[in-house]
């Protein structure tokens, strides 16, 4: 499943915890996610979709709720 999020959630909890794109990454790919630093620019700026499983890796890399990347927190 894919969706459209807000994506202000994961770039602002991004720049919180000091990581850069390509940083966040390599974070994802230690997961299992194969994901670039383009791939994440691109969700920044809203012109790529999230799938359900990088959402919860971006939780879970970050150290937030995918209720807070969602907005309904």
């Amino acid at each position: 499943m894919s969706i459209l999020i807000e994506s202000d959630r994961i770039k602002e909890t991004r720049k919180l915890v000091d990581l850069s794109q390509a940083k966040l990454a390599a974070k994802m790919q230690l997961k299992g996610i194969s994901i670039t630093q383009k791939s994440i620019s691109r969700l920044e700026k809203g012109e790529r979709l999230i799938t359900d499983y990088e959402l919860i890796a971006f939780s879970e890399v970050l150290g937030v709720s995918v209720a807070y990347l969602l907005h309904l927190e």
